[in-house]
């Protein structure tokens, strides 16, 4: 049994183990081609994150889900790449938005270079992951569009907020599905569809993927609250100084409005306050981690890998799709 990929997931197949590492180092080098340019500047602030490491969650889906048809197609690492490619461009860009100084542990891009090198570091990936989808067929290059456009509708409508009358949280897990779900759906897509996995496999690895991402992403929020700097990669409370509505914030904001338990009502108002002090941010990060607001988070998280795993049920039994199982656990135990 050898660990690999993000979480210190256990693979314990030789033959599964040799084609994820080989995939996954063969999604390094891909990565480090497609950010160079001409021009010295802009390869490197293409390569910053690229080089900060990274968990790279959805390559290693691409190559577990590849494993359902033929793992060596040629068309495998590089839809990797571009699933990489594309998240690492909206890390840029979120970073912008959420005027982060801190990504994977070294200093944003944003902080390094300022707002507008990041924004066009971050187009010139889409650009070239742009380039290399051009060589995997139309389909594929339907397929990205399609998660392209949900997930920057789940930024637009994370920005817009809930319209009136609707559920914040609804709205979120719909934001959340949208903004992070869509393009993990399409990672496990992608190694299915070009591995020449049947057609209900593609299926079944999309709708895994797609709750896999969401609860990957509530993991997020609760991480942003719950961890500390070297655990998560970024500031913690990041999220909660930039006023940022979060699953664990929704619930306690709900908890308020239906309980009024003076101590809620407290903590509300403390989080509409100025949090850009630390005393100020820590008080409220001390306040929330033992608030049964960021436990019911938890448990949405652990609501969504359960449905992944569940999506699972049809497929085969083999050691891929133990794999994908265990991830649902890692995800979980991301959380806390």
């Amino acid at each position: 049994m050898t660990v690999v990929g993000p979480f210190g997931l256990s693979v314990r197949d030789q033959a599964l183990e040799t084609d994820v590492q080989t995939g996954l180092a063969a999604v390094e080098e891909g990565l480090l081609d497609a950010t160079k340019s001409e021009v010295p500047f802009i390869t490197e602030a293409a390569q910053h994150l690229v080089r900060a490491g990274g968990k790279r969650f959805r390559p290693l889906l691409v190559m577990l889900s590849s494993q359902f048809g033929d793992p060596y197609a040629p068309g495998i690492v590089p839809s990797a790449v571009v699933v990489e490619l594309t998240h690492l461009a909206t890390l840029y860009h979120d970073d912008v938005m959420d005027e982060a100084d801190v990504r994977r542990g070294v200093p944003s891009a944003n902080s390094r270079w300022g707002n507008s090198v990041a924004v066009l570091t971050g187009d010139f990936l889409f650009a070239r992951a742009s380039h290399i989808l051009a060589d995997l067929g139309p389909e594929a290059v339907r397929i990205q569009a399609e998660a392209f456009e949900r997930l920057v509708t789940g930024q637009i409508l994370e920005t817009a907020g809930p319209r009136d009358g609707r559920d914040p949280i609804e709205h979120y897990l719909d934001v959340m599905s949208g903004k992070t779900g869509s393009l993990v759906a399409v990672s496990c897509r992608f190694g299915a569809m070009i591995s020449g996995a049947d057609e209900s496999v593609v299926d079944i690895l999309t709708q895994y993927g797609e709750r896999l991402g969401t609860a990957f992403q509530l993991a997020d929020d609760v991480l942003d609250i719950a961890s500390d700097s070297h655990e998560s990669g970024k500031t913690p409370g990041t999220d909660l100084r930039e006023g940022i509505p979060t699953l664990p914030v929704l619930h306690l904001r709900a908890m308020a409005a239906a309980q009024g338990r003076p101590e809620d009502v407290e903590l509300c108002e403390l989080l509409d306050g100025d949090l850009s002090g630390d005393a100020e941010l820590a008080e409220v990060l001390r306040r929330l981690r033992v608030h049964p607001a960021l436990a019911q988070a938890r448990r949405d998280t652990v609501r969504y890998a359960e449905e992944a795993r569940a999506a699972l049920a049809p497929l085969p039994d083999c050691y891929a799709k133990s794999a994908l199982a265990e991830l649902c656990d890692a995800v979980v135990h991301r959380a806390g």
